[in-house]
């Protein structure tokens, strides 16, 4: 008995010893061993799932579990680098038992993978699985059979792993006591890696459903599957070429089963309903800390959504919002998650202000009882422009106040409403000459394009610019950002893009740079229902409104603040034939340029409705 008490107050002294650094690989595998085990699920599939935990099994301590389906690789005796390379080692300081788990039917581990498995609230019988039942039964098994656990248990994921976090989340299980759904997958259709708002998101889709993950997988298997490289120098030119989704979906065949239900399911229907994992989002019990990027290419739409929803559905919930200048992951950046292109945001370590002062501390206080991760602000928020974090209780922060920005003629932006009887600006769209997300073209996706200069843009013809004046002061927005169109098109059908660009004066370090804030497109199909869609009567105005994810940007003194309108984003986002046609199926005879008109009158105001800090 006393030799245990002894262990159990050396204890924090010895993992506290490895804080100087000295965490490496020869120190891991002298204090750590490694397990694998192939836990049964209630319908009796195994899940294989890899345990990393102290030598000193007299110690009580928790248990960290990631589900992933990239794999928990290495497999066997090997341990992973990542233990010593990465973030991990801050847990290993700690004394963590970490856990890496193949989801069901991905490596390893038994079963059928199904994408966004959707979540059943009201399980009647072993046979009704989820990911959140997954998780509980994981969690039991490793509570109950891990030696040396403390009884509570927290779980993380980036990304994919994010909705498996999620899952876990709902799971209910008590031992459950924290949970970090980083950059969530959360509704493909609204937003997230595949579509926003109901617009095929084409380039990230195909590379990612159309590539390796999202080929069949035989498992158990240690490898992932192969796929062929279909874009080697330009993705304009390569998507431009193929015309049309349909000729995308017989190049990948019949073996890409997610990317052929997608095809059958154009709208916002039941299929896609069940795949959205805020349904499941209802009185959590662990803590919650919600991650994101600002400029989040993949799933920026998902951290937000997710702690909206959190904060809505689960108001006894302890939830928080963290959120940096960073891209898919950037937490995790070597870099110090301090930069993005061009952008500069500070000379200290986002990276490990996240990680020191957040992550580990959060964990620490609801896993071990210890610090002041407790106390952790409602949203910690990093401001771009300004390039300081700022903490709140809620967000958007309660003293965020409405602020309109109306679209004038003479490419105008003002909080002046305008007064004239009939005003508007127009463009052709020309699916044959679509305007790129970016400039130069790469054979893949530069993630800086979420901060781009979009002076490329603004000198298109299919392009309308709107522009204020040089600012008298700083002007800070904080949330939500609602486009509201008034337009008129000479066809049945088209997209819209809206995009909130920073322009820097002319003598800054970027001269008349225009700094990408936050875009997004809306199909028009969808204006007023996402479940329904509907044509356009050509020549009559209608109101296009849609909703993009936060930003948290700081406008300084002498830029000018810009919105530019578009009906082209490729080949991020798939062309509008123009048409209201069956867009994954439609020829490529289909596509048809499209005249569009904006108003911006008395009667017609269109506009950008934001959130300004005072």
């Amino acid at each position: 008995m006393k030799k245990t008490l002894l262990l159990l107050l050396l204890l924090p002294f010895c993992f506290a010893a490895a804080a100087e650094g000295a965490i490496d690989r020869a120190w891991v595998e002298r204090n750590y061993r490694k397990t694998e085990y192939r836990i049964p699920m209630r319908d009796g599939v195994r899940l294989h799932t890899t345990v990393y935990a102290p030598c000193d099994t007299a110690g009580r301590h928790p248990i960290l579990l990631t589900r992933t389906p990239y794999s928990c690789r290495p497999y066997g005796a090997e341990f992973s680098a990542s233990l010593w390379k990465s973030f991990l080692k801050l847990y290993l300081e700690e004394g963590y038992i970490l856990v890496f788990q193949d989801v069901r039917g991905r490596y390893m581990s038994e079963g059928e993978y199904v994408d966004l498995r959707p979540f059943i609230a009201d399980k009647h019988s072993p046979e009704q699985i989820d990911e959140a039942s997954d998780a509980y039964d994981t969690i039991d098994f490793l509570v109950r059979e891990v030696a040396g656990n403390n009884g509570r248990v927290g779980v993380y994921g980036n990304s994919y792993p994010g909705f498996y976090a999620l899952m876990a989340a709902a799971s209910g299980h008590p031992a459950l006591k924290a949970a970090s759904p980083q950059a969530p997958v959360t509704d493909w259709f609204m937003g997230d890696d595949t579509h926003h708002n109901g617009v095929l998101f084409l380039r990230d889709a195909f590379s990612f459903i159309g590539g390796s993950f999202g080929r069949p997988m035989d498992n158990p298997t240690t490898e992932a599957a192969a796929a062929p490289r279909y874009v080697r120098s330009d993705e304009y030119d390569f998507f431009l070429r193929k015309a049309t989704v349909d000729s995308l979906t017989q190049l990948l065949g019949d073996t890409v089963r997610f990317w052929n239900e997608m095809m059958r399911h154009p709208d916002y229907d039941d299929w896609w309903r069940e795949r959205c994992s805020v349904r499941a989002m209802h009185d959590l019990r662990p803590a919650i800390l919600v991650v994101g990027g600002l400029f989040d290419a993949e799933d920026c739409y998902g951290a937000w959504t997710t702690y909206a929803s959190i904060r809505r559905q689960s108001p006894r919930t302890s939830c928080r919002m963290v959120a940096g200048p960073w891209v898919h992951g950037g937490w995790r950046s070597s870099n110090g998650g301090n930069r993005l292109g061009k952008m500069r945001f500070g000379d200290a370590s986002l990276t490990d202000y996240y990680q020191q002062r957040i992550e580990v501390p959060f964990f620490n206080y609801y896993l071990l009882g210890k610090g002041d991760g407790g106390e952790l602000a409602g949203a910690t928020i990093f401001f771009t422009g300004e390039n300081r974090w700022r903490t709140f209780e809620e967000w958007p922060p309660a003293d965020a106040r409405k602020e309109v920005l109306f679209l004038r003629s003479n490419g105008e932006l003002s909080a002046e409403r305008p007064i004239e009887r009939e005003s508007f600006s127009g463009y052709r769209s020309d699916p044959a000459s679509p305007v790129p997300y970016d400039f130069p073209m790469r054979a893949s996706r530069d993630k800086a394009y979420m901060v781009a200069d979009q002076r490329f843009a603004a000198g298109r013809p299919d392009v309308l610019c709107f522009t204020t004046e040089p600012l008298a002061g700083d002007v800070t927005f904080a949330g939500g950002i609602r486009a509201v169109l008034q337009a008129a098109i000479s066809t049945t059908d088209a997209d819209f893009v809206v995009k909130l660009i920073d322009v820097w004066p002319d003598n800054t370090e970027y001269p008349g740079y225009q700094m990408l804030v936050r875009g997004d497109i809306m199909r028009g199909r969808y204006r007023r229902s996402f479940s329904a869609s509907e044509p356009f009567t050509p020549g009559e105005p209608t109101e296009v409104a849609f909703t993009m994810p936060d930003i948290a940007h700081t406008f300084r003194k002498g830029h000018r603040i810009m919105v530019q309108v578009q009906s082209s984003w490729f080949p991020l986002a798939d062309r509008n034939p123009q048409q209201f046609v069956d867009i994954y199926r439609c020829a490529a005879s289909d596509f048809i340029p499209c005249d569009v008109r904006i108003y911006h009158d008395r009667r017609r105001p269109s506009r950008l409705e934001v959130l300004r800090l005072r």
